[in-house]
């Protein structure tokens, strides 16, 4: 039993080392674990992982492929990011997208309000449909309030941000028909 929790106890230390650390993939392949000190507009300064009085060490830029934080993070360097700036991966694109439609998207024009008043007015029944018809559609590109249009050609971003306002639209619709029922069933008990 002891040998037992001596290995698990040394194999969670030796994860914790491992995952503590940050990782220079080269383009060459070559990995270095490190401790990111600065990143620099043509270089990146960093110190080897497990020397204690390691002088700082500088890379360039053109020469790394990606940089692996021990948060979990990454930045990815090419060629064609010469001026410094740093690609997004495919889930930070996705991700991105979702925020960004939160954030941008307020959900103008999504027929809410037109769903709302058939439902006051003639029922609940008739009101689910322009409910249903205007919640099952997409928003119109104009009224996505886009803030980052060049983001948009990455497909990642761009399909993330629009079923993002989708759901939006989808809520507030049904949302207004939720609240309109209300009221029509007020109106026709207080009668």
């Amino acid at each position: 039993m002891k040998t037992i929790s001596i290995t698990i106890f040394a194999i969670a230390f030796a994860i914790t080392i491992c995952c503590s650390q940050d990782i220079i993939l080269l383009k060459s392949g070559e990995e270095i674990p490190a401790e990111i000190l600065e990143i620099g507009t043509t270089e990146v300064k960093y110190k080897e992982f497990n020397i204690q009085e390691a002088s700082p060490i500088s890379l360039l830029k053109s020469d790394i492929f990606m940089i692996r934080y021990k948060n979990g993070t990454k930045d990815i360097f090419t060629d064609e990011n010469s001026d410094n700036k740093v690609l997004y991966l495919d889930e930070e694109l996705t991700m991105k997208g979702r925020q960004d439609a939160i954030l941008n998207y307020k959900g103008k024009n999504t027929g809410a309000g037109w769903t709302a008043v058939t439902t006051i007015l003639l029922s609940p029944l008739i009101g689910a449909i322009p409910a249903t018809a205007c919640a099952s559609s997409t928003p119109s590109t104009q009224n996505l309030n886009m803030a980052d249009g060049q983001l948009m050609e990455y497909s990642n971003y761009d399909k993330a941000y629009k079923d993002q306002a989708r759901k939006i639209k989808r809520k507030k619709v049904w949302s207004a028909f939720g609240i309109s029922s209300g009221i029509w069933l007020l109106i026709i008990l207080s009668q």
